[in-house]
């Protein structure tokens, strides 16, 4: 389908990139904020909202999980982005001549075996994409961003180290939000989401649970 899909960050983020991987056809929009996506999706102002919940290293998205069962918004696919973390670097810049990596706070921990290695300062940024755009404004062949292969292209940096995070199964799961469900694959597999609260009870949880098991429920 054609149209537009929101996301949270700006050009070249890892969420842009699972728009890109979903939604090849769409056009992706940059959103400040989650709940930029999740308004901007329930307004109509866009097809449609990608939002992470889950990364396999950092664990679930806080904040994506708060908004969700409040938005109105129905999931309708969900895609996997398997997070590579390259150091971009001004063109003509060289390994050696890094002393500061930028990226998200998420990121850097992510990549702490290489930046000691090399003797690298990590530096904090708001958005990893960001970051690549910021370096390749300064045009300081000694920072680097921490930050995808598609930032790289669009921000014309050179990738200076390729996939430098510390686990190599590192992937992140995103949710495709739209306005109406989509029931034009229910021959498929189908995942269910759904949100419970349980009183404060010893083993409510257990509890709760064990019927998925009695039921034969994955």
């Amino acid at each position: 389908m054609s149209g537009r899909i929101a996301f949270q960050g700006e050009l070249g983020a890892y969420s842009h990139q699972a728009c890109q991987q979903a939604r090849v056809d769409m056009t992706a929009v940059p959103c400040v904020t989650f709940e930029e996506v999740i308004d901007r999706t329930v307004t109509g102002d866009v097809d449609l909202g990608m939002l992470a919940v889950e990364n396999s290293t950092y664990g679930r998205v806080a904040d994506v999980h708060r908004l969700l069962p409040q938005s109105g918004l129905h999931i309708v696919d969900e895609a996997f982005v398997r997070v590579h973390v390259n150091l971009l670097g001004v063109p003509g810049a060289a390994l050696a001549q890094i002393k500061e990596a930028h990226g998200h706070v998420v990121i850097l921990p992510q990549c702490t075996g290489f930046l000691r290695a090399h003797n690298i300062r990590g530096v904090v940024s708001s958005d990893n994409a960001r970051a690549a755009r910021e370096v390749a404004q300064a045009r300081d062949p000694s920072k680097a961003a921490l930050a995808s292969e598609l930032a790289a292209s669009i921000y014309g940096l050179d990738i200076l180290a390729p996939a430098i995070e510390d686990q190599a199964n590192n992937t992140t799961r995103f949710l495709v939000m739209a306005r109406a469900l989509d029931l034009s694959r229910r021959a498929d597999q189908m995942m269910t989401t759904f949100v419970f609260r349980v009183r404060n009870i010893p083993a409510a949880l257990y509890k709760a649970m064990g019927g998925f098991a009695t039921n034969g429920v994955n």
